[in-house]
């Protein structure tokens, strides 16, 4: 039996005006409870700093001195004014979560002032872990983290997915990520 010789390699250069436009790619946004348990947990992360200071401040037990009574209302403001900015970026930022799931690829979008897109050849993958804390147990959801092959850590993270979903997407990629690439 004789061996068939290998296909003479090729290196066709690729016009990049036939590129596709991966900013316009068909996403699919995350779940919407991500949004709410962000935002919730910032406004009880800024809410407890506040009553924690105010009862401080207002405690009976020891007097405070002048310098951190005058200092109460400008910490009052200035945690109000961070809280108040955070809660704004998760406001605005978490809608801007989207990913991509297509035959060769995984792709992220995030970003609300630094956008940015991942992109995760299938078959690069290494594996791929379900991450879920107490707070996204509580919601229901799951981060899919996709670890690259030769990599450290993990490539990127898709947060906010409903668990169902991310054991599909787990699901599809493992069983995909040893086909040959079209």
């Amino acid at each position: 039996m004789s061996a068939q010789p290998p296909p003479p390699f090729s290196n066709t250069p690729v016009a990049p005006d036939s590129l596709p436009d991966i900013w316009t790619l068909q996403t699919s946004a995350v779940s919407p409870r991500y949004r709410q348990l962000n935002l919730t947990t910032v406004a009880v992360i800024f809410s407890g700093l506040l009553v924690i200071i105010t009862g401080f401040r207002f405690q009976p037990w020891f007097g405070l001195t002048a310098e951190l009574q005058a200092a109460y209302p400008r910490a009052c403001m200035l945690l109000a004014a961070v809280g108040l900015v955070w809660f704004v970026y998760h406001f605005f930022a978490d809608l801007r979560v989207r990913y991509a799931l297509r035959e060769q690829d995984l792709v992220l979008h995030k970003g609300l002032i630094f956008k940015s897109i991942s992109c995760q050849p299938i078959l690069r993958i290494q594996h791929i872990e379900l991450k879920r804390g107490p707070l996204e147990r509580l919601a229901g959801l799951a981060s899919l983290q996709v670890f690259s092959a030769g990599g450290a850590g993990h490539t990127f993270e898709i947060p906010g997915l409903p668990v169902a979903r991310a054991q599909q997407l787990r699901q599809f990629i493992l069983s995909h990520k040893e086909l040959d690439a079209k």
